[in-house]
């Protein structure tokens, strides 16, 4: 844990590389330290359908969500989320005086009540 999810505007792209981006806020998360290695998971997810504000289209959004499992303090959940967000606002530093982009974040902590996890690659890491 955690799963990380960032979404973005379809109007970044040509800017802001999803695959960079990726990688950018998986590093934040490991640097960080509230996530071990084994158990993290980020993605991204291009949204071609949005209005931001008053629907310029050089306006664009990127929003990250991370769910965590339980027990951290909330200084280390807001630290965390905090890092990821700096993550993001780094690589679109150069392009926001043309591209305005809002940036979110937002962790949450799961109930391990309904939660299932089968992690089959913990016991691979560390193999060549």
């Amino acid at each position: 844990m955690p799963h990380i999810v960032v979404e973005y505007s379809a109007n970044l792209e040509g800017h802001l590389d999803p695959d960079t981006l990726v990688a950018a806020v998986h590093r934040a998360a490991l640097d960080h330290g509230l996530a071990p290695l084994d158990g993290l998971r980020t993605r991204a997810a291009r949204r071609d359908h949005v209005r931001v504000a008053d629907g310029d289209p050089r306006f664009g959004f990127v929003a990250v969500w991370a769910r965590v499992g339980p027990g951290r303090s909330a200084e280390a959940r807001a630290s965390f989320v905090e890092r990821l967000v700096d993550a993001v606002d780094e690589l679109c530093a150069p392009f926001v005086e043309d591209l305005p982009v809002m940036i979110s974040g937002e962790v949450t902590e799961l109930d391990p009540a309904f939660r299932v996890n089968r992690n089959h690659v913990r016991p691979r890491l560390g193999r060549s």
